[in-house]
């Protein structure tokens, strides 16, 4: 499964299971990108998007508009003004998985799952650059690891269910959250090591 861009806050609406057309949307890296801020952060615009991603206006209201057009965020008319455009995201988080998805949406779900690998990899290269600002306190717990495991695709599914189900022991609304809390980045990947043992695409 792939779980993107969640929120651990309240949002209006609910978690999405992402069809055809919204993960097409969502297979550009910067677009899952912006989709996570508005998620993290709250309500934004493209010039304090462009400023936090290191990309141009313009190219962070394409990305907006894109997103907006697939129904994944919604403007706030609220908020600023004639020239200036608030967006949020309509959803907490959203949902992708590849094993209970129809055979039409094999490639846009390959192409998504490419677009989150990128970014999550794009954010923890932004956030090796904090490592050296963090408070001991939370230097002491933060974990970056990573390890080798032999498993058949079984095990895999079996060993992510597990993790899956401690992760939702822990989450909670911001409102719930417990005094002293931060919020808390976690990333849970696990693939195969590309290799000789690999069974191709085609023969999956």
């Amino acid at each position: 499964m792939v779980d993107s861009s969640a929120a651990s806050g309240e949002l209006p609406g609910q978690d999405i299971e992402l069809d055809t057309a919204a993960l097409r949307v969502l297979a550009h890296p910067l677009r899952v990108s912006v989709l996570t801020l508005l998620r993290e952060r709250g309500p934004s615009t493209a010039t304090r998007i462009a400023d936090e991603l290191g990309i141009n206006p313009g190219a962070a209201s394409y990305h907006l508009r894109r997103l907006a057009s697939g129904g994944l965020i919604v403007e706030q008319p609220d908020r600023g003004t004639g020239r200036e455009r608030w967006w949020r995201s309509a959803h907490r988080q959203s949902i992708h998985d590849p094993a209970a998805a129809p055979a039409e949406q094999r490639e846009a779900g390959r192409a998504y799952t490419h677009a989150v690998a990128l970014a999550a990899a794009d954010r923890l290269r932004r956030a090796a650059h904090e490592v050296p600002l963090l408070p001991q306190e939370w230097l002491d717990v933060a974990a970056y690891s990573d390890f080798l495991l032999h498993l058949t695709p079984h095990d895999l599914d079996r060993m992510r269910a597990e993790i899956f189900e401690v992760i939702s022991r822990y989450r909670h609304g911001e409102s719930e959250a417990p005094e002293g809390s931060s919020p808390i980045a976690l990333h849970v990947q696990a693939f195969p090591v590309l290799g000789p043992a690999l069974p191709s695409a085609g023969d999956a």
